[in-house]
Formats: C-alpha cells, structure tokens, sequence
C-alpha cells in the first residue's frame, strides 16, 4: 500500500444546506475514495453512488451518515451513476441494511448479469478482442482476467428502477433531473440540481484527471463518441459547483469540458503520428501513446485499460472517417485514402 493511499480522507462536508459529501475509501487504489452524496430529506437519505462493497467503506459510509444525523438503516434510495465496482458495489448491501431502492440506467443494468454473476462467456469475449488488438500471447491470459479481483467489491443485485434521460428522481426536496451521459460506461448518470445550481457528474468530469474510456465488449460501437458528445450534453448549465466522485468539487464546467475535448483531440494526433511511424496494431499504438506513467511499467488491468483506451481513439477516429482497419486477429490500423 502506497503513501498516498494512507493519508486521511477527507472530512465529511457539508456541500449545500441539506446536501452532504462523504468520502468513502478505497484501499489500494489510487483514487484513495468515492464521493458519496447524501441528500437529505424528510424521509431519510437519498444517496448518490455508494462505494465497493467492503467492510471499511460499510463502517465509513455509516460514520459519515452518522456525522449528518442519520445512518444506512435510514437511506430510502441509492442513485447509482454507473456500475463500476466503487460507485455500484456497496448498493446492493445498503438495501438489504434500509430496504432503499437502487436506481440505474437501463444501459448498466443490461450489463450485470454477464459482468458480476456469469462472466464466462464475457470473458471469452474479452480474450477474443486481446487478439483483435494484438495484445502478446504471453500477457493475454492475464489480461483477460485482469478485471476478476473486482467482483468481489460487488454485491450484484438489479436496480429497483431504472431511470431515464431526463428522468426526475423521486428525492422529496430536491428537484434533480438525470443527465445520461455515456462513454465511461455505456449507462453512466449525471445529476442537475438548478436550486442550487450543482451538477453532480460521476466520473464522467473529474478535476484533475479524465476518466477511462474503454472499448470493450460490453461498450458501445463508439464510447469515445459517446463520451464526447456527452460532454456536449452537459454545456450550458449555469452551474455553481461540479460534484464529482473523485478528487475534489470545483467550480468552472464548460471551461473543463473544453479541456477535455482538448485532451482527447491531443490523443487523436498522437493515434495518428503512431500509425504514420509504422505502428498497425491498437497494442503498438498504445504503447506510443503518453500515459501517466511509461508503458513498460504499466501492468494488469491498468495495462488492458490502456490498450482499450486507444482502440476507443482508433473507433472514433474511424467513424470520423480518418482511419480503415483491416479486421483480424489482430485489426491493422492505416490512414484512410486521401488522408496525410
């Protein structure tokens, strides 16, 4: 366990009156915790995302509760941004706790069953598309299991309801509208709040750091596209506050929406010089591309996100109609005719 990920949480916070931030920690895992919002109503909490189902984000997430007055047996729903482990883990236990209703959007909620419960026949799947991008043999194997350690940080149960684009939560107080906004996950939520001009976005805008977006089986055909068109979804807003799930709230949405393009536009260039230097395979592209740390020392799941990252690039770039791919075991990459 690393340093960082032993210094303090932060506090529990009050964000607006009657809306509260808890941190909720992830031990061994670099984002150190989950934001969890916690609406307060005349009923109970309502919250948004959950945290990984385990017994230190349990006790947190309750100390947290406890700090505003309440506790898990009060919670009457559970907002669930995406399934991602660290937002959808814990949901499943909180009802069992509370008897709250779970929410998602219809997107997520397909992907359960193949993800959390029988992940056989995803995993073959998620082997299939390691040769496609021409992952080395050696490595495939683990790769292809990578992501299996997760499954126990989930309580897998199907959400109560679902909620649509637009859809108006039932959170007695507060006039919450949802935002779908995929890419990151192909049913991931966010939440506008206009009272109090906060827009709660998940992982789908962070501060600091842009999210993952993967190409994989249980993606669309474009995430890339998707999150960028999402992040179109999202201007305008005369927000006051961005709450997001990692890192810290701050102010200025539009200002790191353009960021973000900004950042993936850079990514594309990257693709581009990568193929024009002989690289042909979504692998060798990666491994040309910057990422937070150097290639080689990238490893495990990281790694496979990586790779998946650049193949979303190498997809949208296609769409865009920059590239043509030769599909194979594995795909080969090349400029489209006419392209320099």
């Amino acid at each position: 366990m690393t340093a960082r990920s032993l210094s303090p949480l932060p506090p529990v916070e009050r964000v607006r009156p009657g809306l509260w931030s808890v941190p909720v920690p992830l031990p061994n895992n670099s984002l150190r915790y989950v934001l969890v919002y916690v609406f307060e109503t005349d009923r109970g909490p309502y919250l948004v995302d959950a945290g990984w189902n385990t017994d230190d984000a349990y006790a947190a997430l309750d100390a947290g509760l406890g700090h505003i007055g309440s506790s898990i047996s009060d919670v009457q729903g559970v907002l669930v941004t995406h399934i991602h482990p660290d937002h959808y883990g814990l949901a499943g236990r909180v009802r069992e706790a509370s008897g709250a209703w779970v929410a998602l959007h219809e997107a997520d909620a397909k992907l359960i069953h193949d993800r959390y419960d029988a992940p056989e026949a995803l995993l073959e799947r998620v082997g299939s598309m390691l040769r496609r991008f021409g992952a080395p043999e050696p490595e495939r194997n683990s790769l292809q299991q990578a992501a299996m350690p997760v499954r126990q940080l989930v309580n897998a149960v199907m959400p109560d309801t679902l909620i649509e684009d637009g859809q108006r939560p039932d959170v007695p107080g507060w006039d919450l509208t949802a935002l779908w906004t995929p890419g990151h996950s192909p049913g991931h939520l966010c939440f506008w709040e206009p009272r109090h001009r906060v827009m709660l976005t998940g992982d789908h805008v962070l501060p600091r750091i842009t999210p993952n977006i993967p190409f994989h089986p249980q993606a669309s055909a474009d995430p890339l596209g998707d999150f960028l068109r999402s992040l179109d979804k999202l201007e305008g807003y005369d927000s006051e506050e961005v709450l997001p799930a990692h890192e810290h709230r701050f102010v200025g949405l539009d200002a790191r929406l353009e960021e973000l393009r900004a950042h993936h536009e850079h990514r594309f260039a990257e693709v581009i010089a990568a193929i024009k230097d002989g690289c042909t395979t979504a692998w060798e592209i990666a491994s040309r591309m910057r990422w937070s740390r150097p290639w080689d020392r990238i490893e495990g799941f990281m790694r496979r996100a990586a790779v998946a990252e650049a193949m979303a690039h190498l997809t949208a770039l296609r769409e865009r109609g920059l590239l043509t791919a030769d599909i194979g075991e594995p795909s080969h990459w090349r400029l489209s005719e006419g392209q320099s």
